[in-house]
C-alpha cells in the first residue's frame, strides 16, 4: 500500500481573483451556532469505496451533522498528505481530485470529488490566521494542489453531493508539534462562522509494520499502547499533552516513523473549546499498525 507523503513548496503562489464581495476579516462572516470539530482516522484509501464499518460510520456522521445543523458554509480539512514549507491554503475555484497513492484497483482512481473551492474564504482565513513562528499570513495556492485522498476519501461518504466548498490547509512538517497545535487554536473561531474543521490522519500509522492478514482490531502491543494513551489524553481533556507525543520514546517511534498522520490531530484538538466532551468512534485497527480511532467534539 503506497501512500506517499507529498512535499509541495508552493513558494510564491499567485493571488487568486476573489469572486463576489471580498471578505476583509472573519467578522464579515455571519455568526452561526458553533459547528463540531472532527478528527477522522482515514486508514486505507479503499475505505472510500468498500462497504465496511468505517465508510458506513462516515456516512452516518455526515447525515447526523446535516440533520442537526447548521449546514456548514465551508469545510476546512487538514490532511496528512499535504506537506509544504510554510503553511498554505488551497485557493482555487475548482480543486482537482488528487489520487496520491499507487497499487490500488482502477475503481479507486476513478473516484472524483468535485466540491467547489472558495478563493474568497481562503483569502479571509489567510488574513485572519498567522503562521506560528513567523507571524506571516497563511500562503495561498491557487494552482498546485487540490483535494488529496486524506480529504476526499472521508468527505465523499459524508457529503456525497459535494456541494459544500472545501479548502485544505497544508502542514509545515519542519515545525515542532506545538506550533501545529497553536495554529489549531487560531482556527477555533472559524467554528462559529460556519466552518466545519476536519483533521484527517491516524493516531497510529506505521506502514512498515503492516500485516495484511491481520483481522480488524488485531494490533501490535505498541500500537495498542500509543492509541490508549492518546485516547486517555483526549477523554480527560489533556489536549495540550498531545503535542508531547514524542516523549513516549520507542512506542511513539513505532507508532509514527514519520508523524505526518499524527499532526492533523493537533489541529483538531487545538480547535476544541474548553470543556467540550469528545465522542469516540471507529475505535479499532486496520492491518495491525493503523489506528482508526476517530473523535467528534461539539
Amino acid at each position: 500500500m503506497g501512500i506517499p507523503m507529498s512535499l509541495s513548496s508552493a513558494a510564491q503562489p499567485s493571488t487568486p481573483a476573489a469572486t463576489g464581495a471580498r471578505l476583509e476579516s472573519l467578522t464579515d462572516w455571519p455568526l452561526t451556532e458553533r459547528l463540531p470539530v472532527l478528527f477522522l482516522g482515514h486508514g486505507s484509501p479503499m475505505n472510500a469505496i468498500e462497504d465496511n464499518a468505517y465508510r458506513r460510520s462516515w456516512q452516518a456522521l455526515g447525515s447526523e451533522l446535516l440533520e442537526r445543523g447548521p449546514r456548514p458554509r465551508l469545510i476546512l480539512c487538514i490532511s496528512a498528505h499535504w506537506i509544504t514549507r510554510g503553511w498554505q491554503l488551497t485557493a482555487m475555484e475548482d480543486p482537482r481530485t488528487i489520487h496520491d497513492f499507487g497499487g490500488f484497483p482502477q475503481a479507486l482512481f476513478d473516484q472524483q470529488y468535485p466540491a467547489p473551492g472558495s478563493p474568497v474564504m481562503a483569502q479571509a482565513i489567510s488574513a485572519a490566521v498567522s503562521q506560528p513562528g513567523s507571524g506571516a499570513p497563511l500562503g495561498l495556492d491557487d494552482l498546485e494542489w487540490g483535494l488529496d485522498h486524506g480529504t476526499w476519501s472521508v468527505l465523499k461518504p459524508m457529503f456525497p453531493d459535494a456541494s459544500i466548498p472545501v479548502i485544505q490547509l497544508s502542514m509545515d512538517y519542519s515545525r515542532p508539534p506545538a506550533e501545529h497545535f497553536e495554529l489549531g487554536r487560531q482556527l477555533r473561531a472559524l467554528r462559529e462562522r460556519g466552518v466545519l474543521i476536519v483533521g484527517s490522519g491516524n493516531i497510529v500509522h506505521n506502514l512498515r509494520a503492516i500485516r495484511r492478514e491481520a483481522a480488524d482490531n488485531q494490533a501490535y502491543d505498541w500500537a495498542i499502547e500509543f492509541d490508549r494513551v492518546t485516547g486517555d489524553h483526549i477523554a480527560q481533556g489533556r489536549l495540550d499533552a498531545l503535542s508531547g507525543f514524542q516523549q513516549a520514546g520507542a512506542v511513539a517511534q513505532m507508532a509514527h516513523p514519520t508523524w505526518d498522520h499524527y499532526l492533523p490531530l493537533l489541529y483538531a484538538a487545538g480547535a476544541v473549546e474548553e470543556g467540550e466532551a469528545p465522542r469516540f468512534f471507529n475505535e479499532g485497527f486496520q492491518i495491525a499498525s493503523i489506528s482508526m480511532r476517530s473523535v467528534v467534539w461539539g
